[in-house]
């Protein structure tokens, strides 16, 4: 049995896969713990895993969702930048506190998210083997492969090859606080210098739930890199919806996740733009509408303040989405095309890569108003080759391995304590 640590940033995105990887290991015979803000320890240990305490000093209880109300309010760059601040923060509560918090707990190995790479600082100063686990998109750079806080499509030529290398930089740029955090600590612990934000990443094994279908075409991924489709097994806490109130028309999901859900207007134009539609709106709006919102909704959707949305989307002909992540893989488990309008962070990224798969349509945040919305619904509705399309990645995710497949990898890695070579 080994005993694995998770560390990951403090939100749903990250967490949920995660702790889906986490079960299953447990499932396996280990334990694992999880190293994290106190407001998400109720989750933690909801979702079946043990906890423990870090950055509670500087991160008291209440201050994470105050953050992600007012994160909710911004787009854009503004949003990113605001984000990387408070990744400043918790990258040095983890540097500062996890190291004596993972001796005490005994953990032999962790699970470092690819965002989160004080993980890694933290592993190479306990000594301790990790494995890369990317929840996001990936970020490994290629000069072909924009960045993935922009939008630009998939290009080859010189001209673009450019772009990309002023998009790296502009990145650096941005990060820079993150990493003058992550240098001051190696320094301190004697540790080797990094050179680039990739040195973070595991020589053992670095695991995306990205399937492979579901990128630009990459030439230079190290050789322990690993596409094994979404992190997702059965959660201990079920989500109530009422499905007796599904009318059987042509089912609409419409979310923005747990961290831009505070849009109400946008909800408000998704509702407009389906209510003349024959079909039915189901708005899982994440805790970020008041009952009054809700009512001056036009049309009648059915809204729910969260959803059982892997098995909802089973029942679903389109999804309409901010781009996050996990709500595109969880649609295209199940073949749904999506309309997407990504917000901020690789939500522009991963727009970019429906267009390019041609599983969706995307309209960005300033272009967006009802008539917009309305006409890209009836678009990938009304052509057959979103679904088609959809249905293709289907099956790439489906034959992906998931989370299975990425626990048989980590098990591997961290038995053999050498690189995994795919």
């Amino acid at each position: 049995m080994t005993h694995f640590g998770i560390v990951c940033p403090p939100v749903s995105g990250h967490i949920n896969p995660m702790t889906a990887l986490g079960r299953e290991l447990i499932q396996r015979g280990h334990r694992v713990t999880v190293f994290q803000l106190p407001d998400v320890a109720a989750k933690i240990i909801a979702e079946g895993l043990e906890y423990c305490t870090i950055g509670e000093s500087d991160h008291p209880i209440g201050s994470l969702p105050e953050s992600i109300t007012q994160l909710g309010k911004l787009s854009g760059l503004a949003a990113l930048r605001f984000a990387l601040q408070a990744i400043e923060k918790t990258t040095n509560a983890v540097c500062r506190d996890a190291p004596q918090a993972i001796q005490a707990r005994g953990i032999e190995a962790l699970l470092v998210d690819q965002t989160e790479p004080a993980g890694a600082t933290v592993a190479d100063y306990l000594d301790l083997p990790y494995v890369t686990i990317c929840c996001a998109m990936i970020i490994n750079r290629e000069p072909t492969i924009p960045p993935i806080f922009t939008a630009w499509p998939y290009q080859t030529n010189p001209l673009a090859c450019l772009r990309n290398q002023f998009g790296y930089a502009l990145f650096d740029r941005l990060t820079q606080s993150v990493q003058k955090v992550i240098a001051r600590y190696r320094q301190q612990w004697q540790l080797k210098p990094y050179q680039h934000y990739d040195d973070s990443f595991s020589r053992l094994a670095q695991i995306s739930q990205q399937p492979p279908a579901f990128d630009f075409k990459r030439k230079a991924l190290p050789q322990n890199f690993y596409y094994t489709g979404p992190f997702r097994s059965p959660s201990p806490q079920v989500i109530p919806f009422p499905y007796e109130k599904l009318t059987g028309q042509p089912l609409i999901y419409a979310s923005l996740g747990t961290q831009q859900n505070t849009k109400a207007e946008l909800f408000n134009q998704i509702a407009a733009a389906c209510e003349d539609l024959e079909v039915q709106l189901v708005i899982s709006h994440g805790g970020g509408m008041d009952e009054a919102s809700i009512q001056q909704l036009p049309g009648s959707p059915l809204v729910v303040p969260y959803a059982p949305q892997y098995e909802l989307l089973a029942k679903a002909q389109l999804t309409i989405t901010h781009a996050g992540l996990n709500t595109v893989l969880d649609s295209l488990s199940h073949g749904v095309p999506l309309v997407a309008i990504p917000i901020t962070y690789e939500q522009p990224a991963i727009a970019s890569r429906l267009e390019w798969l041609n599983v969706g349509e995307v309209i960005p945040l300033n272009q967006v108003s009802v008539s917009k919305i309305k006409s890209k619904i009836e678009q990938v509705l009304g052509e057959s080759v979103y679904k088609e399309n959809a249905v293709k990645l289907k099956s790439s995710i489906h034959h992906s391995g998931g989370v299975k497949r990425a626990s048989d990898l980590i098990l591997q890695a961290i038995t053999a304590r050498s690189t995994l070579v795919s």
